[in-house]
């Protein structure tokens, strides 16, 4: 029986190599084929995204101004504000009243806000 010396590869003086094996370059190039195939759906997604969040940012300021209306509807039900409306925007009034404007120096009309 001989005894044999184990020496590393640098001690035999030859530079050592690491090899693949067949089973590893399989396996990159299986992870590397489903990365290349996995950019389009990512991209379609992150899109998808984006734009969903602008929808909802975009639906957010419709329910705000659809509550604006809703109250503005619920405002020119009431007899009195519509009476009030006539008056100021319209210069309307009741038989037998006598209406009064009153004119800057400028000459132009003071703007009423719900008009």
């Amino acid at each position: 029986m001989s005894v044999r010396a184990v020496t590393s590869p640098a001690a035999r003086g030859t530079a050592s190599r690491t090899r693949i094996s067949a089973r590893a370059t399989l396996l990159l190039l299986f992870v590397l084929v489903a990365a290349t195939l996995s950019i389009g759906p990512m991209r379609a997604y992150l899109e998808m995204r984006d734009r969903l969040a602008g929808l909802e940012r975009q639906a957010q300021v419709l329910e705000a101004q659809n509550d604006r209306l809703e109250s503005r509807m619920i405002r020119l039900n009431d007899p009195a504000y519509l009476e009030r409306l006539a008056r100021a925007c319209l210069g309307m009034v009741e038989p037998g009243e006598i209406a009064f404007v009153t004119v800057s120096e400028e000459g132009a009309k003071p703007s009423i806000p719900d008009c």
